[in-house]
C-alpha cells in the first residue's frame, strides 16, 4: 500500500468517524427538550486495518451520559408527579454547541489532508506520464 493510500485511508475513517460524533451530537440537540433523554456520547479508537500496516480511526460504542436528569416543576406535565415534577434531560446544549463545532473543525482538517493528498497523487501521477 501506498503512502498516499495510507493518508487517503486514515483520512477518510477521520471523516466517518467525525461524521458519526456529529449525529450524535445533533441527536443530544434534537432530543434536548425530551423528558428522560440521556446524552449520547461516542469514543474514537485506533485500530489497525486487515494488512496491518495503516491504524485508522474506528468509532467505539455509544455510552449514555449517566449523569442526574434535571428535574423540571410543571405540575400540568402528563408525566409530572404528585409532587409536580418530571424529569427532563441532561443535555446542555452549550456542551452540545462547542462538540458539534470542534466535531466540524475536524472534519475540515482531515477532508483537506483527504484532498491534499489525492492532489499530490494525482500531480506525481501527472509527472511520470511526461
Amino acid at each position: 500500500m501506498s503512502e498516499f493510500s495510507k493518508s487517503l485511508a486514515i483520512s477518510s475513517s477521520a471523516l466517518a468517524a467525525q461524521a458519526t460524533r456529529l449525529r450524535h451530537v445533533s441527536e443530544n440537540i434534537s432530543n434536548a427538550d425530551t423528558p428522560g433523554y440521556r446524552r449520547k456520547t461516542v469514543s474514537f479508537e485506533s485500530v489497525r486495518d486487515v494488512t496491518g500496516t495503516v491504524e485508522k480511526i474506528s468509532v467505539g460504542g455509544v455510552q449514555l451520559d449517566r449523569s442526574d436528569l434535571t428535574q423540571i416543576y410543571d405540575p400540568s406535565h402528563p408525566l409530572a408527579d404528585e409532587t409536580g415534577n418530571y424529569k427532563g434531560s441532561n443535555v446542555n446544549l452549550m456542551i452540545e454547541i462547542a462538540d458539534a463545532r470542534e466535531a466540524q473543525r475536524s472534519y475540515e482538517a482531515n477532508l483537506k489532508m483527504f484532498d491534499q493528498a489525492r492532489k499530490m497523487s494525482s500531480a506525481l501521477m501527472d509527472l511520470l506520464r511526461k
